[in-house]
């Protein structure tokens, strides 16, 4: 398996896992085009940026776009931000090609309104990744 298509694995496997589908957070991947996603859902993109320690290997950030209700303030953004944390912050996920994906401490940026639906607040979530290909 190659690099790229392993880290995607590594990365969309977390929300595919019966642990996060109990959050009851749509998750959905950032080229999703669909209608009626809901009013609290979170987008999540991954963003390889360079090439690690060999051509096997990668870095980059995986950011996660969070949606909420507007008019409820920030509390249930952090609240998905806090659940993120738990599934992503300080793991590491070895994918069937012996690599590994490992991530290490997360951002939160509130962003306000989403300007495309106002009626949603949104936030980003950011964390950093090494993906080690073998």
């Amino acid at each position: 398996m190659d690099k790229y298509t392993a880290l995607y694995e590594d990365v969309y496997s977390v929300f595919a896992t019966s642990d996060w589908n109990a959050e009851s957070i749509k998750t959905f991947p950032e080229n999703f085009v669909g209608n009626n996603v809901g009013s609290t859902y979170i987008r999540v993109a991954i963003l390889p940026s360079s090439n690690g320690a060999n051509w096997r290997s990668v870095s980059g950030l995986v950011m996660i776009d969070i949606f909420v209700p507007a008019g409820g303030g920030t509390r249930s953004i952090t609240q998905i931000a806090d659940k993120l944390d738990k599934y992503l912050a300080g793991q590491e996920f070895k994918n069937t090609n012996n690599g590994k994906t490992s991530f290490i401490g997360s951002t939160l940026s509130v962003l306000g309104n989403d300007r495309d639906n106002p009626s949603l607040y949104r936030a980003s979530y950011s964390i950093p990744f090494n993906y080690f290909g073998v």
